[in-house]
């Protein structure tokens, strides 16, 4: 708003002597002269209280000491008083932080509120009551502009020196004690200085200068962040200060107390929201700081507060880019090294980097490569279904594994090279496809010895089946001389066991023969031949078990048939399963327990069948194995009396039929196997 204007000029006529007209109005009508300054102070900028702009407590002082100089206008001692008085408020004002232009206003509303209200009460002044009143109002402008120049360039050259200092140092460590002696030169109150960060959840002594530098650094001064004054300090974010450190309570360590500290101002060091730590400085010989002080000291934090921040990004930046280095480093030899062929690629499928491998398998050199597309590099055919498949990858982000593909020269000379291909998405932190990795590897060897050992099982399965098929006729005509041998009345009792004993070793070479036949069916691929029928399992149980208990007169069979037991199977196979199921039982389980078999209607679509035997339980392990050819009990006759084919072939029967077999065999429950078998024509069929 506009300064009111001034009043009519007033006659300055030399008063009669005794009278005093500025003197008589101060004195009387101060309280008047204060509330219109408030008033006029409220009106220009009423988002302030008076109270906060001008110290309304030093103004009585300052116009009783004008009215006791205007008594004695021509006294130049007393002249001096309300000079300075007006110098002091100005040096207050600014060390409040206020500009000369807010000083100089408000000394220029005060002189307003004084004449005008000499004009309301009719008063006349003398000429050097006029000049007394001016000069006195001058003279505080005049130091206040004086102040501020001052204090400005204390300020300016002491951020210089830090800023300097900030060039000079390298790390925190090295620019903290720079930044603390700065502040005792620049402030002569001030005898000691510290700076301590956070670490954790700890303020550690990172700086310290002064009065109990030394012991502070030597001991590794440290206290938790929300202890203490340092902690208020933190906790509040806003300077604090106290004006007896060696007594005040929350300073309750040793170091303040023995050495006598009176003023302590501190300041949090905050980086936008984030807190830094805190900055102390201390003094033996003042209880308060000076507003300038206070300034310079949190302006000088505010620049320590960049420089450690700067001081740790670098640091942060230095350590990633050495740890970059260390990954490049060993990436590079990772690709120098490497046996297989890794390369990378971006969005257009332009190699960005090979190794030496890769670029051998693709036959062109490594400086080749760079910068050119994969159909630059490959040959037509390979070009057209890598281009497809890494295209796919970069639409769909999804990985491609175990990609087997084959090449040869470009002069369609020489051997056939089989490879293998892994190839994976490059992606950003925030998930973005930044272009492809491959691995590529030379499988060729891998596939001739594949191939070779192909060859030489089908070779070995064949020969089985020959050795098999041929055995089966000399064995045949053993059995049936030994069939007719013991129907030979004449045989004495010794030879007749001898021609039993030649039987049943003749009918267990069957069954071994019997079973290689069949692993060797199922090996050749297409599992085992199955010719299906509408049987009855039930019918199928009760004669094999009835075979069964003439070959084991000595052991007990039972069987548990409930439910439908119709389905379409092929007999022949599912009489070899409950064979070979009930010889297992009775080879491994008591031979005072029974052997159980159970047969289970489960619905229209199933029936379960179950074998069941008591005695030790199958080691883990081994049950792991038990259905995989050639596994063989341990000990005892089960080692010796099969090939071990016979779980095996049932596992592949069942599967023939569409079914399963699993084996439950614990101490307690003893062991039981349970073949699921579909009842409809499901499976394969032959």
């Amino acid at each position: 708003m506009r300064d009111q204007d001034p009043p009519q000029p007033l006659r300055t006529s030399e008063p009669e002597r005794g009278e005093h007209r500025l003197a008589d109005l101060l004195r009387r009508h101060r309280e008047d002269i204060l509330s219109d300054w408030e008033h006029a102070l409220h009106a220009h900028d009423p988002e302030h209280a008076p109270e906060g702009v001008l110290s309304r407590d030093h103004l009585p002082g300052f116009l009783e000491l004008l009215a006791d100089a205007a008594e004695n206008a021509h006294d130049e001692q007393s002249v001096q008083a309300p000079q300075v008085i007006t110098r002091e408020h100005a040096l207050e004002r600014l060390e409040q932080g206020h500009t000369p232009e807010e000083v100089a206003f408000e000394y220029r509303l005060l002189r307003g509120c004084i004449l005008r209200r000499l004009a309301r009460e009719s008063h006349e002044l003398s000429l050097a009551e006029l000049e007394l009143l001016d000069e006195s109002i001058d003279q505080g402008v005049i130091h206040a502009i004086t102040r501020y120049a001052q204090v400005r360039e204390r300020m300016l050259h002491a951020l210089e020196r830090v800023s300097q200092a900030a060039l000079e140092s390298e790390d925190v460590d090295t620019f903290l004690p720079k930044l603390l002696r700065v502040l005792m030169e620049a402030a002569v109150a001030v005898d000691g200085a510290m700076i301590l960060l956070l670490e954790g959840d700890l303020l550690r002594m990172r700086a310290a200068e002064g009065v109990g530098a030394r012991r502070a650094l030597a001991e590794g001064f440290s206290l938790p962040m929300d202890r203490g004054f340092s902690g208020e300090v933190l906790s509040g974010r806003r300077p604090l200060e106290v004006r007896s450190g060696a007594t005040d309570p929350r300073l309750g360590y040793d170091l303040p107390r023995e050495l006598g500290l009176r003023a302590v101002y501190s300041v949090p060091l905050l980086h936008g929201e984030t807190l830094i730590g805190v900055a102390h400085m201390s003094s033996r010989t003042v209880f308060d700081f000076s507003e300038s002080d206070k300034l310079l000291f949190r302006a000088m934090s505010t620049r320590a507060t960049g420089f450690i921040v700067q001081a740790r990004l670098a640091e942060r930046e230095r350590l990633a880019r050495d740890e970059a280095q260390r990954s490049l480093a060993q990436l590079n030899t990772l690709l120098e090294v490497s046996p297989v062929g890794i390369g990378f690629l971006d969005r257009e499928l332009r190699y960005l980097r090979v190794n030496e491998t890769l670029a051998k398998i693709n036959g062109q050199p490594v400086a080749f490569h760079l910068g050119k597309t994969v159909r630059e590099v490959l040959p037509g055919e390979l070009a057209d279904s890598h281009e497809r498949l890494l295209r796919q990858i970069l639409e769909t982000g999804q990985p491609v594994s175990n990609h087997e593909f084959i090449s040869q020269n470009q002069d369609g000379a020489g051997p056939t090279h089989h490879w293998l291909g892994n190839y994976y998405p490059v992606r950003s932190e925030s998930g973005e496809v930044l272009g492809l990795g491959c691995v590529v590897v030379d499988i060729t060897k891998q596939k001739e010895v594949e191939a070779e050992l192909r060859r030489s099982g089908e070779l070995r399965e064949q020969l089985i089946g020959v050795l098999g098929h041929d055995l089966r006729n000399p064995l045949n005509a053993i059995s049936a001389s030994a069939f007719l041998l013991q129907r030979t009345e004449e045989l004495e009792d010794s030879s007749q066991r001898a021609v039993e004993r030649i039987r049943n070793s003749a009918a267990r070479m069957a069954r071994m023969l019997s079973d290689i036949l069949d692993f060797a069916r199922s090996s050749m691929g297409g599992g085992l031949p199955v010719h299906r029928e509408r049987a009855n399992l039930h019918d199928i149980c009760r004669s094999t078990l009835e075979e069964l208990q003439v070959a084991h007169p000595g052991r007990r069979l039972e069987l548990d048939a409930q439910g439908d037991g119709w389905g379409w199977w092929d007999p022949d196979r599912l009489a070899q399963v409950v064979g070979n199921l009930v010889g297992n039982a009775l080879q491994h389980g008591r031979p005072d327990s029974p052997v159980r078999v159970e047969v289970r209607d489960v619905g229209s679509e199933e029936v379960r069948l179950s074998v069941h035997n008591e005695g030790d339980p199958i080691p883990p392990e081994l049950q792991a194995v038990l259905f995989q050819p050639f596994r063989r009990g341990t000990t005892g006759k089960a080692a010796t009396r099969s090939v071990g084919l016979g779980l095996y072939i049932v596992r592949q029967i069942a599967r023939a039929h569409g079914g399963e077999v699993e084996v439950r065999s614990t101490q307690g429950e003893g062991t039981t196997f349970t073949v699921r078998l579909p009842r409809d024509a499901i499976g394969p069929l032959h």
